[in-house]
């Protein structure tokens, strides 16, 4: 009998969406992507929206592609990754009643702003773990109280992302826990919708149903389903869910072994079990968001990464494309000692909150050179990993050993050192590229009794890294460079 060993896994994603069929080693064995956008919304001028039908409409085109590759007979199981927070209300048909209000949405800014309305942010905060981003679940809850009070009678349930996708596949309408867990309406700690949150909005804890874990099997591919994706009917689904939560879970982390996934943005996360979330916290911007797997948590931070340096390499080198940019670039300023360009850039440049940069350029000169700058922005973005390290470590009471380093920003061999270095830990630079697809993929193999737990299939997994360990002798200088970080930072 052929064994079922590859995992087929939707993931959709605010810039693309993606089919990847991935077998149970880890090894990716078809991909397909189309590029996804916002469209505005027909009921609200200005509003951004994810229009679901054309959504399905095209991850049911790159599933069909990879079906094409593949052997079907070898699935073991579908599942599904989006990004958080987005659903919609929907009927008991699974019909949308409202359009999925998009996180890029700018109009649920206004009551995030005045949220202690209904309840203390400092209390939804101590409850959900979540930081107050205007996109939250919560706020589009509100607005659709306030601007559309009868859908919310009318509703039978809201879906969020994933499961709204799922319903597409099976006809199952029932969320998962790591998408919950991004809405500021839990009681994280207990892994549930809290009832002080949803009783101070007037919401019925039924709308959102029973949650599933991950893993859970979700429900078999319907005929409609079947025919739309290529995939097999009867073929078992699983609940996934939040995309962070399988991509720090499919980086091999452990317990205590913080992720930084550098990219456009740097988001630091690290898998807990236990987790703080006062004042303190919320001044230091940490998010607390559900862990794949129940009982644990992911405390995390961001700003602004590879989005600074491409402003920088367009400004600065806009003779050079591709990769004779990064390897000038990186060439040049690994002939400069570590500070002795005299240049200290503030963190609101690439942390101010909009994702736009703005802030100090110290010690700036008419000698000044580019590779100068760069170096800086590299040592200061170092510096930046090393706060936010201490802060992940203090609102989760560990002391980690080590980071692990993933996305596009871990090519860059210098930067990797300089962080190492900033922080004086080692940094482990792993070669699996997609990490949520893997994540996700494991909870399938848990799912169809490959493995006996999503932990199981995660060390069966043969992942290589690269091993960045600091320069002890620098200690003593980047302290000096931290203190004059947090200073520069106290002018921004």
């Amino acid at each position: 009998m052929e064994r079922k060993d590859i995992a087929i896994v939707f993931d959709c994603g605010a810039t693309n969406v993606r089919v990847i069929a991935m077998n149970i080693s880890g090894t990716i064995v078809a991909s397909e992507s189309m590029p996804n956008e916002t469209d505005g919304d027909p009921h609200f001028p200005g509003g951004r929206i994810w229009d679901v039908d054309k959504l399905w409409d095209k991850l049911c085109g790159c599933s069909r592609k990879v079906l094409n590759q593949i052997d079907s007979g070898r699935i073991a199981g579908v599942t599904f990754t989006t990004f958080g927070v987005d659903g919609a209300l929907v009927d008991n048909t699974g019909e949308l009643l409202y359009p999925v209000i998009s996180w890029q949405c700018d109009r649920t800014k206004p009551i995030m702003d005045n949220i202690d309305k209904y309840c203390s942010l400092n209390r939804l905060y101590q409850l959900s773990g979540v930081y107050p981003y205007a996109f939250n679940t919560i706020n589009k809850m509100i607005w659709l109280k306030e601007n559309q009070p009868d859908l919310i009678e009318k509703a039978f349930r809201f879906l969020f992302m994933p499961s709204l996708l799922i319903h597409r596949l099976t006809g199952t309408m029932q969320n998962d826990a790591t998408m919950m867990g991004t809405s500021m309406m839990t009681d994280l700690k207990n892994r549930c919708f809290s009832d002080e949150i949803l009783s101070s909005l007037n919401i019925n804890k039924d709308l959102f149903g029973e949650m599933a874990e991950p893993g859970d099997i979700a429900g078999a591919v319907h005929v409609e389903g079947s025919l739309s994706t290529g995939i097999p009917e009867n073929t078992s689904v699983f609940f996934a869910g939040h995309d962070t939560q399988f991509a720090v879970f499919g980086s091999g982390a452990k317990l205590n072994q913080p992720v930084l996934s550098s990219g456009t943005w740097e988001v630091l996360m690290v898998r807990t079990d236990s987790f703080a979330a006062t004042q303190s916290e919320l001044d230091e911007n940490l998010t607390t968001e559900a862990d794949a797997i129940k009982g644990f948590f992911n405390i995390g931070q961001n700003w602004l990464g590879s989005g600074v340096l491409e402003w920088f390499s367009s400004n600065f080198y806009p003779e050079l494309k591709g990769n004779q940019l990064y390897e000038t670039m990186i060439s040049e300023a690994s002939d400069i000692k570590t500070g002795e360009h005299g240049l200290c850039i503030s963190p609101a440049f690439y942390d101010d909150g909009t994702g736009k940069g703005g802030g100090i350029i110290s010690g700036l000169t008419i000698s000044s050179k580019r590779e100068e700058i760069y170096r800086a922005l590299l040592e200061s973005m170092a510096l930046r990993l090393r706060e936010g390290l201490f802060a992940i470590e203090k609102a989760g009471d560990f002391k980690a050993e080590s980071i692990i380093c993933v996305g596009g920003g871990s090519k860059n061999g210098l930067w990797n050192q300089l962080r190492a270095d900033a922080i004086q830990r080692p940094l482990h630079v792993i070669d699996q590229k997609e990490t949520t697809v893997l994540g996700a993929a494991l909870f399938v193999f848990q799912g169809a009794g490959l493995y006996s737990s999503a932990e199981e299939a995660l060390n069966a997994i043969k992942n290589n890294s690269e091993i960045i360990l600091p320069k002890k002798d620098d200690s003593s200088l980047w302290d000096r460079l931290f203190m004059e970080y947090l200073k520069l930072k106290i002018k921004d």
